[in-house]
């Protein structure tokens, strides 16, 4: 499994050992975030028994994983050695509708689910859980949203796809943050001014990209809301050679650092691009498996949550994502629980700005 605070491909073992000379200094405090030990979520022997609980269990109801970057990597793992997918949110989508599976397993948060109940309606979706949310979904409550857009009729409403069904179904278009300035751009050059919810960095960043008309929804993703430019910076001092990878979920300060912003897609195309060694990556920590599976002659660095000594709450970790596990993974197909349902009706015009969203992509491709 991956250690989850030093995701090194080769040994810099002399490097944590030097680092017991220090006391307290600032290259201290940053080489403890970076090396600082962390044990695997399962022992080998519990992987294997798990998994092969959930590999006859997939086989007997035509059930596939559909997993996100940042579940643990345990089930990153096992959704590849399945046949499923590990993927951002709009490759999660498209996979699930396109898959020949009549039961889909979605690791992830629930608005996740939801998406792909509302694309597959003739299949089963269920979740380890479905008490698994998101900030933004949080954040961004259908009824006062519902009513901000009612204030700007001339508006197009366009959502994050880290929303409800509920907010989606109010919506013109649904993006993820891979084509949010495709679409915005689009929408921009036909003169369309735009709502946008929920994430206000992201959109603040679409906004400057594209120098479209938006008015922004004030809510924030609790993993990304936390990195700080002077993290970085300190980071940065020790690491000179390092590029930045960041989420555009990220503060506005911290992309600015940055020498790509991207998706988690994007992230892990532009370490395999980018000529660096070191990576100091901005977006949570459960894209690491994917990096140095994907790139392993590299090495990936954590960027810092607040400083030392801070109080963070999700310490580049979201807890919702954590929440998904190996038993409760299997638990879900054994028993038929945690099952996604959405309102027909609801479905039905959640449906519709979703559509335009993948018609988008397909005839962009």
């Amino acid at each position: 499994m991956t250690d989850q605070h030093s995701h090194n491909s080769g040994s810099n073992s002399s490097d944590a050992i030097a680092t017991s000379a220090y006391s307290g200094s600032a290259e201290d405090i940053v080489k403890r975030h970076i090396y600082e030990p962390s044990l695997p979520s399962y022992t080998e022997a519990e992987f294997n028994s798990a998994a092969e609980r959930i590999t006859a269990l997939l086989e007997k109801e035509n059930a596939a994983i559909v997993a996100h970057y940042y579940t643990d990597p345990a089930i990153q793992k096992l959704a590849e050695m399945t046949g499923g997918i590990v993927s951002d949110s709009l490759e999660m989508a498209r996979f699930g509708a396109a898959h020949k599976a009549q039961t889909l397993i979605v690791a992830g948060v629930k608005f996740m689910g939801e998406t792909a109940k509302i694309l597959s309606p003739e299949k089963r979706v269920f979740m380890p859980t479905l008490e698994a949310t998101c900030s933004l979904d949080l954040g961004c409550p259908i009824e006062e949203f519902s009513a901000f857009c009612d204030q700007h009729p001339d508006r197009t409403v366009v959502v994050y796809a880290n929303t409800s069904a509920a907010v989606k179904a109010r919506a013109d278009w649904v993006v993820t943050s891979s084509i949010a300035v495709d679409v915005v751009d689009y929408l921009d050059g036909l003169g369309e001014k735009i709502i946008w919810a929920p994430d206000k960095h992201l959109g603040a960043y679409v906004q400057k990209q594209t120098g479209a008309d938006m008015l922004l929804w004030d809510s924030t993703c609790i993993v990304h809301d936390e990195f700080k430019a002077k993290g970085i910076l300190d980071l940065k001092a020790v690491y000179p050679n390092a590029a930045v990878l960041a989420h555009p979920e990220s503060p506005a300060s911290v992309l600015a650092l940055a020498d790509r912003v991207g998706s988690t897609t994007q992230i892990i195309q532009a370490a395999s691009e980018l000529p660096h060694e070191q990576f100091i990556v901005a977006t949570d920590q459960g894209i690491f498996y994917k990096l140095t599976q994907l790139v392993p002659n590299k090495q990936f660095l954590i960027a810092p949550t607040g400083g030392a000594g801070a109080t963070c709450k999700s310490c580049a970790n979201c807890p919702w994502m954590a929440m998904n596990d190996l038993d409760n993974l299997a638990n879900s197909l054994e028993l038929k629980t945690n099952e996604v349902f959405v309102e027909e009706a609801l479905a039905a015009r959640a449906l519709l700005p979703l559509q335009r969203m993948l018609d988008f992509v397909k005839a962009g491709a």
